[in-house]
């Protein structure tokens, strides 16, 4: 697809955007960036494009201190994101635009409404469900950019100090994001000329993004923001059904 200059600007806003909520939050920049990003440009390109800035902003800010993470979740988690991510590429490829897009407008509203409800808390859920998370999160991380969400929750439910739940996820976002990374460089996705020169837009803008971030998170609601963002998501995520259907 041809890139202009508008459209690259277009993407390096959209990018940046992306970055600062993830900068604020420690995910759910992909729920930001993807589903803003296809409303212009094909949903394979936005996954691209937009992997290689999570990979960066994942290794920047999620590696201060691993050794927080939990060992036992991560080995329960990281081999069914793998089998996810496989299942995931295969939709991908296989999707008409439309029903893509479809598919991701659903997942957007319906994770945008869990957001909005959700009460701080909740039962302690057992040690089976990492399983269902990594495969879900593998899935959704690839089929549309945001597999944090499944990992989030499953994690929110585990009786985990916040420098381990933080950890603990980020660790396996980098593992789910580096596999979506080397699915869509198999697949032939991400080695592309257009790919390439977006990126060359995209990773500056994230690394603005997440500076802005670092200064403004003493000073933001992480509740508030994260019902923004929501906010946000419900709009897009319905735009985009409403566009798929149409």
């Amino acid at each position: 697809m041809p890139l202009d200059a508008g459209m690259l600007l277009l993407i390096a806003g959209i990018a940046f955007l992306g970055s600062l909520v993830y900068g604020i939050t420690g995910f759910g920049a992909a729920l930001v960036t993807i589903p803003l990003a296809t409303h212009f440009v094909p949903l394979p390109f936005a996954l691209s494009v937009f992997a290689l800035m999570d990979l960066g902003n994942a290794l920047r800010i999620g590696l201060q201190r691993p050794q927080d993470a939990q060992k036992d979740e991560l080995v329960r988690m990281v081999p069914l994101v793998l089998a996810g991510t496989v299942v995931g590429v295969t939709a991908l490829v296989n999707l008409p635009r439309a029903g893509a897009m479809l598919a991701l407008g659903v997942f957007v509203v319906l994770y945008a409404g869990y957001s909005l409800l959700r009460r701080p808390g909740g039962a302690i859920v057992g040690t089976g469900w990492a399983y269902v998370a990594g495969f879900v999160g593998g899935v959704t991380s690839t089929l549309f950019g945001a597999g944090g969400p499944p990992y989030a929750i499953y994690l929110s439910h585990r009786p985990l100090a916040k420098e381990q739940f933080r950890a603990t996820l980020t660790l396996t976002t980098v593992f789910s994001i580096g596999m979506r990374v080397v699915a869509f460089a198999l697949t032939g996705l991400l080695l592309k000329r257009e790919v390439l020169l977006a990126a060359l837009a995209v990773l500056p803008a994230a690394f603005v993004g997440v500076s802005v971030a670092s200064r403004l998170f003493r000073h933001i609601s992480h509740e508030l923001l994260l019902r923004l963002v929501a906010l946000l998501l419900l709009a897009t995520g319905g735009s985009l059904v409403l566009r798929a259907l149409g």
